[in-house]
């Protein structure tokens, strides 16, 4: 889809064709927008269609007469029957009078400026609009961030409840969420130290602070993602540590209660062979069968006494 805004007064409108000054958005585009695009601002068509490459790396590319800047920014999708995220390119290109942007997704990290959440923001300003879009892509990374630590809060606080064998899938998938999100962090982090030695590109005293704020929100990312991977990796061994001593647990009591059973099934075995009745002892006794039922159950009793104090029981 390709559409064109342009703000007036700091207040932003969707036009019908492009004008000086405007922004164009190709949101899964086609073919044929990509190539109009490409022939209506004189740039190669491959560098219009990069972004739409799962395999495009962060990079910036200079030419003769506009960038183009590609960085990662997340995505949520569907794996294994279960939200979680993942990361794409998105496209910025960078010309006199005009700024591209190519995804191939509806992204929260563009769409905060048509809905106007964004102050002091100007399409005719177009590299302070570029810090702008990377500083929304780092403060996107940081919400996304403290959602996959509250999902891991979440299982956590059910270990001491009912642990199920999903919640280590779970913590899998929040790992690999913190997977993407690090290797993505980290290559947006060498395009901005790159554009900190871009002297081609024009950058006023305002935009330059605007750029290290955008480089500070992405370092604390990292940092983010770090700190997150290494406590979810700790709930993980904790998680599996508490499913493994539950199973050794119930292990154990079985172990326990067929020590017990096997008491009168040893003497009960015993007394039930096929040999002369005078040789088998109270076999003549009057009660007999009574005391060796009482002597069963007392020795039972002894030895569940023995295993509590062993603490199998």
């Amino acid at each position: 889809m390709l559409s064109y805004y342009k703000t007036d007064d700091r207040v932003i409108r969707q036009i019908d064709t492009y004008e000086e000054g405007a922004w164009v958005k190709l949101t899964d585009p086609s073919y044929e927008e990509c190539t109009d695009v490409s022939e209506a601002f004189g740039m190669d068509i491959a560098d219009v269609r990069a972004a739409l490459d799962d395999e495009e790396s962060s990079r910036i590319s200079l030419e003769d007469d506009y960038t183009l800047i590609l960085v990662d920014i997340p995505s949520a999708e569907v794996r294994n029957n279960r939200r979680t995220y993942t990361t794409i390119p998105l496209g910025i290109l960078i010309k006199e009078g005009v700024l591209i942007t190519v995804c191939a997704e509806e992204t929260a990290v563009l769409s905060s400026f048509i809905d106007r959440r964004v102050r002091d923001f100007s399409t005719k300003k177009q590299m302070r609009f570029m810090y702008q879009i990377l500083y929304n892509c780092s403060v996107l990374y940081q919400s996304l961030l403290r959602s996959i630590d509250r999902k891991r809060t979440e299982i956590e606080e059910r270990i001491d409840k009912v642990t199920e064998d999903s919640d280590l899938v779970d913590l899998h998938e929040l790992e690999s969420n913190l997977v993407y999100f690090a290797t993505s962090l980290r290559a947006n982090g060498v395009v901005l130290d790159r554009l900190t030695r871009y002297g081609r590109l024009k950058q006023y005293e305002e935009d330059r602070e605007l750029l290290d704020d955008v480089i500070i929100e992405n370092k604390q990312a990292i940092e983010m993602t770090g700190i997150y991977r290494d406590i979810i990796n700790g709930t993980r061994e904790l998680l599996s540590s508490v499913i493994n001593n539950r199973l050794n647990n119930v292990m154990k009591y079985l172990a326990a209660i067929t020590i017990v059973m096997s008491i009168p099934t040893i003497i009960s075995g015993l007394w039930g062979m096929n040999v002369s009745g005078k040789w088998m002892p109270f076999s003549e006794t009057p009660f007999g069968f009574g005391i060796i039922c009482i002597f069963t159950l007392v020795l039972c009793i002894a030895v569940l006494i023995i295993l509590r104090k062993k603490r199998m029981l």
